[in-house]
């Protein structure tokens, strides 16, 4: 058996499909989100699935001693969970930012905290961050949004330096629009409308599996090689 992979936010979207991925090659899982029933409805082999919010830090490293008991270490860990509320910052409910840095944020601090230092006792191990291309330039209603991709990519690059010398590596894939849930957390229905119609001018967004590709190509490389950021949209996806 290979070594263990740890998905959150894996109960729909690009979680899941990276999950199937890493299922396919062989690897345990452990499968992270809110919805157990759906992710024990992937029925995937050799997987534990736990119902936990990655802002319940303790319930999140918990998950993970508990998986790695049966497993062994944390190979890699994808922190994958994460929201999009968008709005303008002068009228979007700051409970929207709070939830937003809680998730896209807070929470992959957590899961990066929970299995670095054995990765680098190790001297092995991979951590991969899904950012957006939201974490490289603005978009319109997406100030918050942004903010916490930015704090994803500078915390992926920053860590993956400190790491590298331990033979850590540290990948960040950014996604532009891809065909997800994720455009379900936005309240304002104009805000909804208007992407879609962005979404459809750009000949749809690209699919979950691409991203899950992209990942378990950057994972499969030989331990030695970092890939570093990958960054995939649709090809007529301007911005």
């Amino acid at each position: 058996m290979k070594k263990l992979a740890v998905i959150t936010g894996a109960s729909s979207g690009i979680g899941e499909a990276i999950a199937k991925r890493f299922s396919e090659a062989g690897h345990p899982l452990l499968l992270i989100a809110r919805r157990i029933e759906r992710l024990e409805a992937l029925n995937l082999p050799n997987t534990i699935c736990a119902k936990v919010d990655v802002t319940d830090a303790e319930s999140f490293k918990n998950a993970i001693t508990e998986a790695e008991a049966v497993y062994g270490p944390t190979d890699c860990i994808v922190n994958n969970a994460g929201i999009m509320l968008l709005g303008q910052v002068d009228v979007q409910d700051p409970a929207e930012f709070k939830a937003m840095f809680d998730v896209n944020v807070l929470g992959l601090l957590t899961g990066m905290q929970a299995v670095l230092a054995p990765m680098k006792a190790r001297r092995e191990g991979t951590i991969i961050n899904i950012s957006s291309v939201a974490g490289r330039k603005g978009f319109d209603d997406h100030g918050a949004y942004c903010g916490t991709k930015f704090a994803v990519h500078a915390i992926s690059e920053n860590v993956r330096k400190e790491v590298a010398s331990s033979n850590v590596r540290v990948i960040t894939i950014a996604p532009g629009a891809v065909e997800t849930e994720l455009l379900n957390h936005t309240t304002s229905k104009d805000i909804v409308d208007g992407y879609e119609e962005w979404k459809e001018s750009i000949g749809g967004a690209i699919e979950s599996d691409d991203i899950a590709r992209a990942v378990t190509y950057a994972y499969q490389q030989p331990q030695n090689v970092c890939i570093r950021e990958i960054v995939i949209a649709a090809t007529r996806q301007e911005p």
